[in-house]
Formats: C-alpha cells, sequence, structure tokens
C-alpha cells in the first residue's frame, strides 16, 4: 500500500505542528509550510517530512511551494488548511479598512488559492481530502472581531462550493473551539479593544482547551467517512458526537444533505 501524504499549509503554526507530528507519528508523510526560516527544523532529515516556505502576504510564493512539492514526487491525499489570525480586533468601524479587508483575504480566500496550485499533485485514486478549520462567530455575532468571523463564515460556504464542483474531493472543515495557540496573542495585544471577548480569553488560558489529540482524532474521522455524509460539512470537535466511531452521527449526515451546512431553513407563517 502505498503511503499516504498530508500537506498541511501552515505547519509552523500551533495546530498545524500538532498536525506535523501526528499524522508522521502515524506513518504518513508530511509537507509543510512555513513562513519563518528554521520553524520546522525540529522534523528535519527526516525522510517523510519535507518544509517548504510559503507566505499568504506573498501569493508569489505559492507557485513556488506548489513547485517544490511536485518535486518530491508525492501525491497529497490530505491537504490542511491550519493558518489563521484573529487580528484585527476592534470595533469595526474603528479598525482601518485596508488592514481589516487583507485579514479577510488571508484567513479565508488566499489558503483557497493555495489549494488551487495544489490540486493537480492531489493523489487522484485515493479519495483525497481538503480540510479548512472555523472559528468563533458562526453561530453568532462575535463582536469587535468582524474580520475573523466572516472570513470563517466564507470558509465555511467554500467547503460547500468546492464539495459541490469538485468531483474527486472531499471538502469539510472543522471548528476546534478553545485551542491553546499563539491566536490568542491578538486578544490580548487588543486589551479593551477586545471587548467581552478579553475577559473569556483570560478565563480560558487557564484551562486545557480542546487537546491537539481531539483535533487530530476528530480530522481523521471526518476524513475517513465518505463523501455523502463529510463532503461540505461543518463539524465541531467539542460538540458533535464523532468520538468512538461517531456512527449516529454519520448516518444523520448521510440522511440530511443540508446538516451542518449554512441553511436558512423553514418559513414564516
Amino acid at each position: 500500500m502505498e503511503t499516504p501524504t498530508a500537506f498541511i499549509l501552515g505547519g509552523s503554526a500551533d495546530i498545524g505542528t500538532a498536525l506535523v507530528e501526528r499524522y508522521l507519528a502515524a506513518g504518513w508523510r508530511v509537507a509543510a509550510t512555513h513562513r519563518r526560516p528554521g520553524a520546522l527544523d525540529r522534523f528535519a532529515g527526516r525522510a517523510s517530512f519535507r518544509a517548504f516556505p510559503l507566505d499568504l502576504d506573498r501569493p508569489d510564493t505559492f507557485a513556488t511551494a506548489a513547485a517544490a512539492f511536485a518535486g518530491t514526487g508525492w501525491r497529497w491525499n490530505l491537504f490542511v488548511a491550519a493558518t489563521g489570525d484573529l487580528a484585527p480586533v476592534g470595533p469595526f468601524l474603528e479598525l482601518d479598512g485596508a488592514e481589516w479587508q487583507a485579514a479577510i483575504d488571508r484567513n479565508a480566500f488566499l489558503p483557497c488559492r493555495v489549494l488551487q496550485c495544489l490540486y493537480p499533485l492531489r493523489n487522484a485514486g485515493a479519495d483525497p481530502s481538503a480540510a479548512f478549520f472555523a472559528g468563533g462567530g458562526t453561530n453568532n455575532p462575535f463582536r469587535n472581531y468582524s474580520a475573523y468571523a466572516v472570513s470563517k463564515l466564507a470558509l465555511i460556504k467554500m467547503c460547500e462550493l468546492l464539495d459541490d464542483e469538485i468531483a474527486d474531493l472531499k471538502c469539510f472543515i472543522l471548528g476546534p473551539g478553545y485551542v491553546a495557540s499563539k491566536l490568542h496573542r491578538a486578544t490580548l495585544e487588543a486589551g479593551p479593544m477586545a471587548g467581552d471577548n478579553l475577559r473569556k480569553t483570560l478565563d480560558f488560558m487557564g484551562t486545557p482547551g480542546t487537546s491537539m489529540d481531539d483535533v487530530f482524532a476528530c480530522l481523521e474521522w471526518c476524513r475517513m467517512q465518505d463523501r455523502a455524509a463529510i463532503g461540505g460539512r461543518n463539524i465541531s470537535v467539542v460538540h458533535d458526537p464523532w468520538r468512538d466511531g461517531g456512527a449516529t452521527l454519520a448516518a444523520s449526515l448521510r440522511a440530511d444533505r443540508d446538516l451542518y451546512k449554512l441553511r436558512r431553513k423553514g418559513f414564516a407563517p
């Protein structure tokens, strides 16, 4: 059996690095991107690991990273976009408009452009999957975090659109809940501009949050599902019953094509 390959966009981010570790431990080959030189040196020298520089603020690096990956001769079974940034934080009318728009591009649209570059390098005969991460504000207002919330909503919809358009790629998105990561620095740096979420974040930082093992296990549960169950879906690592095989959840998803998707359901009398 051919060794499976994961391509992790943002391998030097906290969730990204955790996934690199776990997929390597599971016997996969892993290709991962980084912005800072040396950020992934801890994995250097392993025959099953490759690292490539890629900066979402420099779209010219996308094709270069894809070409470098092509040079390995590997083909990916799983693409994971593990990038994301809460900044800019603050009331919308007080934010710099260009910075706000750039954050949406960086969180939502530029990872999709990376997938465009990498799609021809998928392992087409091995049921490849593309996974993204959702975040706060997708089910309710997330005051003072409009760029982040809008970008995550866009990714949720993109997963549904990609699943509908691309016949040989399963696309899904995970909501990891609170994970201990550098992501929360933006909230701490914003201080009072973060509003009520500053206190929530400070309270969270005294807890373990969602474990990286759970993030990995849920990602793998999603990847192992058939397209009818997982294609275009938004799965919560914390709240959805995927553990212990998740048979009931998978059956519910197959029975309702609109479950865990962006929908306005029902009508006014």
